[in-house]
This record gives C-alpha cells, sequence and structure tokens, in this order.
C-alpha cells in the first residue's frame, strides 16, 4: 500500500489507539479494536503496538491487517 493513498482522518489534538481505530473504521467495535491490538495485527508507523491506550498525534500512519486485507489510515 503506497502511503500517498492513505485517508486521512481529522482529529482533535491526541487520540488513543483503540478510538482511531473505531473512528478511522479500521475496526468495527471498540471489542475488535482490543482483540486486533492484543494480536498484534496493528503498527504504528511501522512498528508493531500492542498498547490501546497509546497516544497518537497528527502524521502517525496506523495500519492494520485484517482478513480482508491490510488497510491504513493516518492521524489528521
Amino acid at each position: 500500500m503506497r502511503t500517498d493513498d492513505v485517508p486521512t482522518v481529522p482529529t482533535e489534538g491526541t487520540i488513543r489507539l483503540g478510538q482511531f481505530l473505531k473512528l478511522a473504521n479500521l475496526a468495527e467495535s471498540g471489542a475488535q479494536a482490543r482483540e486486533l491490538i492484543a494480536d498484534g495485527e496493528v503498527s504504528v508507523d511501522g512498528e508493531v503496538e500492542t498498547r490501546r491506550g497509546r497516544q497518537l498525534a497528527a502524521g502517525m500512519l496506523v495500519e492494520v491487517d485484517l482478513p480482508t486485507g491490510r488497510a491504513a489510515a493516518r492521524v489528521g
């Protein structure tokens, strides 16, 4: 996936990873977000992240390995 094709999801200030996954429609629910993070399916700026409460700031790239393929969004 080319990073210039990734949508930017507007946020106000910082946001927690679990919340961002739901906001960006990368997870359908908080439970699914928690599961994806715990299973090591989520990366932030290219590094696997296992902390649901990780604070994200504008410009960070979040990628998720889903059964349907890889999805990504940039924090805006």
